[in-house]
């Protein structure tokens, strides 16, 4: 997710080799610089972390763990706004939520990511509420992605913005729903005329949350737009959406700090699931290369069955996993959503993150041979692959259409996953499992 500046920090600070290296130090400095320039952080910041990290890295004597302390502390400053961090829910129920934004921004799909974490993430009942009323189709889009995620939608294009979310949020009150994620049509801050009309819809909806859905893409305008928004009707966060499409990264670190509004969400992909907290501690933590276990941990305990995963790991162990169980665990990891950014919340797994890139288990090649091969197996060869016999596995590669060499290697693929994972799972799987992390790559952060 922040490859770009990840490598800036990691350049930077491995020019510092030895103690009390002031040129050393100005290398670093310099070289940190121009990176974070060229990846889009607004001047005023780097110079005002370039400055901060200089004089503390001073202070406490150079060398390359002070200067990655300084680095990790000024960042946290930075980043660290006054406000909420995350998704915070009211204390009475429903959590209203105003999506305001420009014409192009993404609102709409980030409104249906942000119900897609509600429901998977923290277990909330969900309603949307279909507020676009200027856009052709923004309902029917709405009805497509609430349909894809599976909340409530509200929605009467015969009625005024207004009178669907009075209407909307009694509903709401009415059938316990936890969150109400109001959309709104997209404008341009100098229409008054639509300003307005947002301006009836905050009174009418009194949201616990205003959120502004700024475009990664567009750079330094998103701070300028996101600054009118918050004069003119007041914004609690921001959502940085298409953050995937942005190659620099570095407007994240700024638009918060010069905004004046926490940044609280950040798109990293196209599907529902791609949508991230964005936590200063635990973005700093990534940016460092180390990892950010805490969001790993509450993205798969709500994401994957405790008690499935206890039965899954007596079936390894045993050797007894299957092809069925294969697809269960496929499905599971759709739900976890983008895999590059899952490593890279592993400590010392980010450079084997830009190795796997944007994998699409939906859309990849081979996943979907492996679909079509146990498509065409009968129940009984999902359940037990020791069946497939020659006869067996020819049957099966005219039914997936592919070839019999080609179905050799994917079984044989299986098999030995199979068996690695009995292995590691046994009594020094996690021994083995470090000894592979070490070959597969030789660094285990930034500074190490």
């Amino acid at each position: 997710m922040f490859d770009s500046l990840t490598d800036s920090f990691k350049g930077a600070i491995n020019k510092i080799r030895f103690h009390d290296d002031e040129k050393a130090l100005q290398k670093a400095l310099l070289e940190l610089k121009k990176s974070l320039l060229k990846s889009d952080v607004h001047h005023k910041i780097v110079k005002e972390l370039i400055e901060t990290v200089e004089k503390e890295t001073k202070k406490t004597g150079i060398g390359k763990e002070n200067f990655l302390t300084a680095l990790s502390n000024e960042l946290k400053r930075i980043l660290t706004i006054k406000g909420n961090q995350g998704f915070v829910f009211a204390s009475k129920p429903p959590t209203v939520v105003l999506m305001i934004g420009l014409q192009g921004s993404g609102k709409t799909t980030t409104t249906g990511k942000l119900a897609y974490f509600l429901k998977e993430q923290k277990k909330k009942k969900v309603m949307v509420v279909a507020g676009d009323l200027q856009r052709l189709a923004a309902v029917e889009q709405l009805r497509q992605i609430t349909a894809q995620v599976g909340v409530t939608l509200y929605a009467n294009e015969n009625l005024t913005p207004e009178v669907l979310v009075k209407e909307a949020l009694v509903v709401a009150e009415k059938e316990l729903y936890d969150v109400v994620l109001i959309d709104t049509a997209g404008r341009l801050a100098i229409d008054n005329e639509l300003m307005e009309q947002l301006a009836r819809v905050k009174t009418i909806a009194s949201p616990d949350e205003l959120f502004y859905v700024a475009d990664s893409m567009t750079g330094m305008d998103a701070v300028k737009t996101a600054t009118t928004f918050k004069e003119k009707i007041g914004i609690t966060g921001v959502v940085l959406s298409k953050f995937d499409g942005d190659s620099r990264g570095g407007i994240a670190l700024g638009l918060s700090h010069q905004v004046g509004v926490p940044l609280r969400f950040i798109g990293i992909g196209e599907k529902m699931p791609d949508l991230e907290q964005f936590i200063p501690d635990r973005i700093v933590s990534r940016l460092m290369g180390a990892g950010d276990l805490e969001s790993l941990a509450e993205r798969t305990a709500n994401i994957i069955d405790e008690k499935q995963a206890k039965k899954l790991n007596q079936k390894i162990k045993k050797g007894q996993f299957n092809f069925n169980d294969f697809l269960e665990q496929m499905e599971s990891m759709k739900k976890l959503g983008n895999m590059k950014s899952l490593m890279s919340m592993i400590p010392g797994m980010s450079s084997m993150a830009k190795q796997i890139g944007d994998m699409d288990l939906d859309n990849s090649v081979e996943i979907k041979r492996i679909r079509a091969l146990i498509s065409s197996m009968t129940p009984k060869e999902r359940e037990n692959p020791d069946l497939l016999n020659n006869s067996r596995k020819k049957r099966i590669a005219i039914g997936a259409g592919l070839g019999q060499v080609q179905v050799n290697r994917i079984l044989k693929q299986f098999g030995n996953a199979a068996k690695m994972a009995k292995q590691l799972s046994g009594k020094n799987g996690a021994r083995q499992m470090q000894d592979m992390m070490r070959q597969m790559q030789s660094g285990r952060g930034i500074g190490r």
